[in-house]
C-alpha cells in the first residue's frame, strides 16, 4: 500500500478560495469567506485545521472554544477525496487540538438527513443529546445535537485509541 501524503496542518487565509470552493460543493449553504476570516482572526476563540495533498487543500475543520467546550462548527471534504480517512484524519487532529486548549467536551449539529457525518462522529464517541428543530434556515431541518461527554474519561480516551489502529486512520 503506497505511503498516504495526506497533511493535517493549520487553516490559514491563504487556504480561504480553496475552502469556500469546497464548502459550496458540500452544503447547501455555504459559509461566506468572511465568517472564516473573521474567526482565523480570533485565534483565542477558534481553531481551523486544513487537510492538503500534494500541496492541495482537501478538507478543513474548526471549532469555537467556548469557556471548557469545544463546539465543532464545520468539517468537510473534497468530494473526490471522500471515504479515504480523511474526514477521520481531520477529527481526530481536532480532538487534540481541543484537548490541548483545555477542552473537556466537544459538541456540534449536524443535519438530520446527513448519515454519512452522524455516523462519522457516533464513531468519535458523540452521542445523541437533543434535536432542534427547524435549525437550519435554509429548508428548515432539524438539527442532531450531538456531544461527546468529558474526553478525559477513559470511555472516550479508549474509544480514541482504538480508532488509532484502525489502519486507514494515521495518527
Amino acid at each position: 500500500m503506497a505511503e498516504d501524503s495526506t497533511r493535517i496542518r493549520p487553516m490559514t487565509e491563504d487556504d480561504l478560495e480553496a475552502v469556500c470552493s469546497i464548502e459550496a460543493l458540500s452544503f447547501p449553504t455555504p459559509w461566506p469567506i468572511q465568517s472564516f476570516v473573521s474567526d482565523l482572526q480570533r485565534p483565542a476563540l477558534a481553531t481551523y485545521l486544513a487537510a492538503e495533498q500534494d500541496e492541495r487543500l482537501i478538507g478543513y475543520t474548526g471549532f469555537w472554544l467556548i469557556v471548557d467546550e469545544a463546539h465543532v462548527t464545520t468539517l468537510a471534504v473534497h468530494p473526490d477525496y471522500r471515504r479515504r480517512h480523511v474526514a477521520e484524519r481531520l477529527l481526530l487532529q481536532l480532538i487534540r487540538e481541543a484537548q490541548a486548549r483545555g477542552a473537556v467536551w466537544l459538541t456540534l449539529e449536524v443535519r438530520i438527513s446527513n448519515d454519512a457525518a452522524h455516523n462519522l462522529y457516533e464513531k468519535f464517541g458523540f452521542k445523541d443529546i437533543a434535536v432542534r428543530k427547524g435549525y437550519y434556515s435554509d429548508n428548515g431541518e432539524d438539527a442532531i445535537v450531538m456531544w461527546t461527554g468529558p474526553m478525559h474519561e477513559a470511555a472516550f480516551r479508549e474509544g480514541l485509541e482504538r480508532l488509532k489502529t484502525d489502519p486507514g486512520i494515521l495518527s
